[in-house]
């Protein structure tokens, strides 16, 4: 075992200890509460709050996965070419607007609680997987796809057999990076009602309790990266099963 990945491990196994079991750490954030303020977030259950806020992540980066994708493959086709720049416009809104207007806007749209939380993650991770699939795409070698052709695979058959798996490593990672963001952005959705890590922190700011916004943005954090190195090691498996990464 590695020294990075014994590393990992620990920083898993504690995070999970203090998930499971907030209370045996209250003398490691005590010295963070001032004037008898408790050490440990109890108003609800921080487990529950990093399911929850991990399945607002999950799925807005699904979604958001699916559309760029999609755009990106039907802006590289020679018919959808046109459609390069209007794509690039709609992707581009999320990083126009941050995160808290687009939640200003949607939470009278849509009500308060996840669904305007699930909009904003989800505009705000377009650009990254999008970009990274036009680029993927973009570099797959025209000598391959002339090999393709003459091998007589049509264009749905080079796209699927050939295009996808040479540009999978730029999209896997745009894919991770906007996991990641949307870990750390995700914490704004308690401004709305959200359930998520950012109402502790947010009960921290306005209870002037440094223990709790230590509390959420440590776990954040922690599973940021636990996530981000997870997703690679996933990503290096399954290119190696479709021969894009050799063993």
């Amino acid at each position: 075992m590695t020294g990075a990945l014994a590393l990992r491990l620990a920083a898993l196994a504690l995070l999970l200890a203090f998930l499971f079991d907030p209370a045996a750490f209250a003398p490691v954030f005590a010295p963070l509460a001032q004037h008898g303020a408790p050490a440990i977030y109890s108003q609800a259950s921080l487990l529950d709050l990093t399911v929850s806020h991990l399945r607002i992540v999950a799925l807005a980066t699904a979604a958001s996965a699916v559309l760029a994708i999609t755009l990106g493959i039907l802006v590289t086709r020679r018919a959808g070419a046109e459609f390069l720049p209007l794509s690039r416009a709609i992707v581009n809104i999320g990083q126009t607007f941050p995160p808290v207007a687009v939640l200003a806007v949607a939470a009278p749209l849509v009500g308060f609680g996840e669904a305007p939380t699930f909009i904003a993650l989800f505009v705000y991770g377009l650009l990254p997987i999008f970009e990274n699939t036009l680029s993927g795409l973009q570099q797959v070698s025209p000598a391959v796809m002339e090999a393709a052709r003459g091998a007589g695979m049509g264009p749905w058959r080079r796209l699927w057999e050939v295009e996808l798996p040479l540009a999978s490593p730029q999209i896997f990672e745009g894919v991770r990076l906007s996991t990641v963001i949307a870990i750390g952005t995700a914490t704004i959705g308690s401004t709305v009602a959200a359930k998520g890590l950012g109402e502790v922190i947010i009960a921290g700011l306005l209870s002037d309790n440094t223990a709790f916004v230590a509390q959420g943005g440590l776990v954040v954090g922690v599973m940021a990266v636990l996530i981000y190195d997870a997703m690679g090691a996933a990503e290096r498996l399954l290119l190696r099963r479709l021969g894009v990464l050799a063993d």
